[in-house]
């Protein structure tokens, strides 16, 4: 077959394309798991192979993936959480000792943020990784 015919297919429709699961490296998987799981009131799964898995309660998992022969590389990943739920979180930062700031450059710490109606906040997790809790979702052009 001809290259160029090789790639011919159609594109699915947007809404039929999810988000399934997604690796987070982690030097110690069940530190990191139970971390996120805390903070954002969830539960960790039970292992599944290699990964330990949070379930993020719309068909997304986390799955923590244990990677101690190298360095783990800082991600970002941003939590769409229900308003209600959003000071309850922040105390369980607090609680734990975790610094919170309203930016992601970290300049405001301890502060939340107000973009786009909402309120977020951006923190670290065990690893580094850049996490985001925000109440609303980003208002893309």
């Amino acid at each position: 077959m001809p290259h160029d015919q090789q790639h011919t297919h159609q594109p699915a429709p947007s809404a039929a394309v999810q988000l399934n699961h997604t690796a987070v490296y982690a030097s110690d998987r069940q530190l990191s798991a139970e971390f996120i799981a805390a903070i954002l009131g969830l539960e960790v799964g039970a292992p599944f192979g290699p990964f330990l898995p949070v379930d993020l309660g719309n068909g997304v998992t986390l799955d923590y993936y244990e990677k101690r022969d190298e360095p783990i590389q800082s991600q970002h990943y941003a939590f769409l959480v229900p308003d209600e739920e959003f000071d309850t979180m922040i105390a369980r930062l607090e609680t734990v000792g975790v610094t919170y700031y309203a930016d992601p450059r970290r300049t405001e710490p301890g502060r939340i943020n107000r973009l786009f109606g909402g309120r977020g906040a951006y923190f670290d997790d065990p690893d580094g990784h850049n996490m985001e809790i925000m109440t609303r979702p980003y208002i893309r052009p």
